[in-house]
């Protein structure tokens, strides 16, 4: 049986661990050369992918929101610079996003940020410590997953 200090320890940390990565990512969006991307278009740029282009509905999928929604984020990135919007060749009904060059430089930008919080949190863990944090994550994972298709697929 867990101790009530231990979880509320266990609480405290992954609450300023959220915190603390929302407002970093933010604040490094705002201090360089992205100044006018949102974390939630830098995510977005993120479910475009940075390589092959996706259809608006791939897209939507990957980042679990409404293909409605995608527009409204993608009509802004494409004034922004960041997307571009094409028709497929073979069926023209279908509109394929990709990112410009500016969109890739900004994922990669903020990819390193990524990059390198993995790497200071596993550099000093030997490969059995590497192995029980990835488990203790996946079972993080797999809770706040569920928790997320719970709230997200019943409606009102």
């Amino acid at each position: 049986m867990t101790s009530p200090e231990v979880r509320d320890r266990v609480n405290d940390q992954l609450l300023d661990i959220f915190d603390k990565i929302l407002v970093t990512e933010q604040r490094a969006l705002q201090k360089g050369s992205f100044k006018d991307l949102s974390i939630a278009e830098m995510h977005t740029l993120e479910g475009v992918g940075l390589y092959d282009s996706r259809t608006m509905s791939e897209t939507a999928a990957r980042l679990s929101i409404t293909t409605g929604t995608l527009t409204v984020a993608v009509d802004k990135l494409v004034r922004k610079g960041y997307v571009e919007r094409v028709r497929d060749e073979v069926d023209r009904r279908i509109v394929r996003v990709s990112l410009t060059r500016k969109g890739k430089l900004a994922y990669r930008m903020h990819m390193k940020f990524h990059t390198l919080l993995v790497e200071r949190i596993l550099d000093p863990l030997d490969p059995i410590q590497q192995q029980v944090l990835l488990t203790v994550l996946e079972r993080i994972s797999t809770f706040v997953g569920d928790q997320y298709r719970r709230y997200n697929l019943t409606e009102d």
